[in-house]
C-alpha cells in the first residue's frame, strides 16, 4: 500500500485528504471529537510539510442535498481548536466558493469542505455521476492522501475515484489501522479472545465465521446474546430476537465446538419491565429470562454482574483481546455495567487490546475511559468488521 513517503515534496502543493469526521453532534454540539483527534496525526504532518491542505468528509446520511443538521462546521470549529491554527471552511463542497477558498490557502493552511453527501454524485450507484463528482473535487489538486479509515470499505466517489485521477496515499491513520487489523488476522498472540454485542448477531455473522479459525475464545453479549440463547432452546421472552438466524448460530456453535473454540455466553442478564432508563429490573438467570417479575413483557437489557466478572478474568488471561459491540444498552446507567466491565478489563490485561470502533468506542469515552489506556481504538467499525471477515475493502485496493 502506498504511504505518504511515496508522494514526495510536498511543500507548497495543495493536497486532498479524505477524513472520517462523521462525529456524533447533538443540538449542533459534538458529543465525541475522537475523530477529529485520530485524524490530527496526518494533518500535522503535512501541515509541517508546508502542503495546502484541503479536507472532505462526510457526516450523517443526508439525501444528496444540503440538511443543516449535518453541516461540517462545528467540526471545522473543533479542529481549529485542536490544531491551534485557524481552520477555513467552505459552505460548498464544489463551486465557485470552494475554488476561492482552496486558491487562498497559503503553505501549511487547512481547508474543510462541506458535507460530501450533500452532492449525490458521492454515493451514487452510478461510475460515471461518481467520476464527475470526484473529477470537481480533484481541481486544482496536486495529491490525494486517504485517511477516513471509516469509509474504506465504501465504493464512494471521494474513496475510489478520487484515489485514481490523482497522486494517491494512505494517511497515517488508515496506514495505522491496517497493521492493527493484520495482526489481529494473521499474527495474534495467544490466547486470543473476541468479545462482540450489539444489537443483531447478523451484523456479525461474517466476523464469528472467519474468526473461529484464529480466535481461542469468543465472548458474546449485547442484544446478540439472545438468539444465541434461544439457539440452545432457552425462552428470552420480549429480548431482541433474529429467529431467522438460529440454524446459523446453532451451525456456528457446532463448529466452534469442533474447533475447540469455547463460545461463551452470559449466565445471568439484566431484564427490565421496559425499554427505557428509568424501567423496573432485576437479575436473572440466564436459562430463566421468561421468569423475571415481568414475565413475557421482560426484555433483556445488559448482560448480568457474575456474567461481567467472568467475561473479565477472561479477558485479564488473554494476550489479544478484540472487543466490537457494547454488552447492553451502555446509554441508560442501569444498564451500562456490564459494557464498563469489559471496558476496565481491557484496560488492566496485559495483552494487546483493541476497541472495534463505533458503538464500542463511543462508550469507552461516554463512561470516562481514555484512549490511551487502550492498544488501538479503531475508528472504523464497519470497515474493521468487513476486513475481519475477510472481504476486500475498495478504498484499500486502490492505493495498492
Amino acid at each position: 500500500m502506498r504511504t505518504l513517503e511515496s508522494l514526495g515534496d510536498l511543500n507548497a502543493k495543495t493536497v486532498v485528504i479524505r477524513c472520517d469526521l462523521n462525529v456524533p453532534l447533538r443540538d449542533g454540539v459534538i458529543t465525541d471529537d475522537g475523530r477529529i483527534r485520530a485524524s490530527l496525526t496526518t494533518i500535522r504532518e503535512l501541515r509541517e510539510a508546508g502542503a495546502r491542505l484541503v479536507l472532505i468528509s462526510h457526516l450523517g446520511r443526508p439525501a444528496g442535498a444540503p440538511e443543516e443538521r449535518y453541516s461540517l462546521r462545528p467540526v471545522a470549529e473543533r479542529m481549529s481548536e485542536l490544531l491551534e491554527a485557524p481552520v477555513a471552511f467552505s459552505s460548498e463542497t464544489v463551486g465557485e466558493e470552494a475554488e476561492a477558498a482552496r486558491a487562498a490557502l497559503g503553505d501549511g493552511d487547512v481547508l474543510l469542505l462541506e458535507n460530501l453527501r450533500f452532492n449525490p454524485g458521492e454515493t451514487s450507484k452510478d461510475e460515471g455521476e461518481r467520476q464527475a463528482f470526484a473529477e470537481e473535487l480533484a481541481k486544482g489538486a496536486d495529491a490525494f492522501v486517504s485517511d477516513g479509515f471509516g469509509v474504506v470499505h465504501r465504493r464512494q466517489a471521494s474513496v475510489t475515484e478520487l484515489a485514481g485521477l490523482l497522486p494517491s496515499a494512505a494517511g497515517r491513520l488508515v496506514a495505522a489501522e491496517l497493521e492493527v487489523l493484520q495482526r489481529l488476522t494473521e499474527n495474534a498472540e495467544r490466547p486470543y479472545t473476541v468479545v462482540l454485542g450489539g444489537s443483531k448477531v447478523s451484523d456479525k455473522l461474517g466476523v464469528i465465521a472467519h474468526l473461529l479459525e484464529r480466535v481461542d475464545t469468543l465472548l458474546i453479549g449485547g442484544g446478540m446474546l439472545f438468539t444465541f440463547l434461544a439457539a440452545q432452546g432457552h425462552a428470552v421472552a420480549s429480548s431482541l430476537l433474529e429467529k431467522d438466524q438460529l440454524d446459523t448460530v446453532r451451525g456456528y456453535l457446532a463448529e466452534a465446538e469442533r474447533r475447540g473454540v469455547r463460545i461463551v455466553l452470559p449466565t445471568d442478564v439484566v431484564v427490565a419491565e421496559a425499554f427505557a432508563a428509568d424501567a423496573a429490573h432485576e437479575v436473572v438467570a440466564a436459562d430463566a429470562i421468561d421468569s423475571s417479575s415481568f414475565g413475557e413483557a421482560g426484555i433483556g437489557l445488559d448482560i448480568g454482574p457474575d456474567s461481567a466478572v467472568a467475561f473479565a478474568a477472561i479477558i485479564a488471561d488473554s494476550a489479544t483481546v478484540f472487543w466490537n459491540g457494547p454488552m447492553g444498552v451502555f446509554e441508560m446507567e442501569a444498564f451500562a455495567g456490564g459494557t464498563r466491565a469489559v471496558a476496565k478489563a481491557l484496560t488492566e490485561t496485559r495483552g494487546f487490546t483493541v476497541v472495534g470502533g463505533g458503538d464500542s468506542a463511543a462508550a469507552v469515552r461516554a463512561l470516562g475511559f481514555a484512549d490511551d489506556q487502550f492498544g488501538h481504538i479503531s475508528t472504523g467499525g464497519g470497515a474493521s468488521l468487513e476486513f475481519l471477515e475477510g472481504k476486500a475493502l475498495p478504498g484499500l485496493e486502490v492505493l495498492a
